[in-house]
């Protein structure tokens, strides 16, 4: 890790989410999904992907389960994890099932992880991340999913989730994104 990566992380703080900084997640979401995702989708998914899968889910915010990584007071990144059924989606995402999940048998679902591209790759991704994983442990849970995005996959991956068959997810009617399925067991 160089020297500048090393510094950063050392400044990094993890926090909760808070409802008043929601609009401020969203432009990073925002900023992240249009910079980060250009790659490996296409202009017209990714706009379409920011009206509901992409968007902010603030019932994890509610849950304390959605966290903001700060950097000199700047948000530098997000992501979160959930005991509740939905896989993926925000706020303006229709089909949402927010029933509690069995930890003893069913896995925690990982959430909604965005770094702003000025702090990309140096290590919040997955700074988050490894936070979301303790706590869903310390809360019982054994095993996590989630719906990768093509770029995220390449994170999830780096930590030991293994993927499942890659689907095209309708986000709008005739609207199609790659969405990979993901899974880990914690130790």
């Amino acid at each position: 890790m160089d020297k500048l990566k090393s510094v950063l992380l050392r400044r990094l703080k993890i926090r909760p989410a808070g409802l008043a900084e929601c609009d401020a997640i969203r432009s990073l979401i925002n900023t992240s999904a249009r910079t980060l995702a250009a790659g490996d989708y296409t202009i017209e998914q990714i706009e379409v992907a920011l009206q509901g899968v992409w968007g902010l889910d603030t019932q994890l915010v509610r849950d304390g389960t959605y966290f903001v990584a700060e950097h000199d007071d700047i948000i530098a990144g997000c992501g979160g994890w959930s005991w509740r059924r939905t896989l993926f989606g925000g706020d303006a995402l229709g089909s949402r099932d927010d029933r509690p999940l069995d930890a003893e048998t069913e896995p925690a679902k990982i959430r909604a992880f965005f770094v702003h591209p000025n702090y990309a790759r140096q290590g919040i991704g997955s700074r988050i991340l490894e936070h979301c994983e303790r706590e869903a442990r310390s809360l019982g849970f054994r095993q996590l999913e989630l719906g990768a995005t093509l770029p995220g996959e390449r994170l999830y991956r780096a930590h030991g989730y293994i993927s499942g068959e890659p689907y095209a997810y309708e986000c709008q009617p005739g609207k199609f994104m790659t969405i990979i399925p993901m899974s880990k067991q914690l130790a």
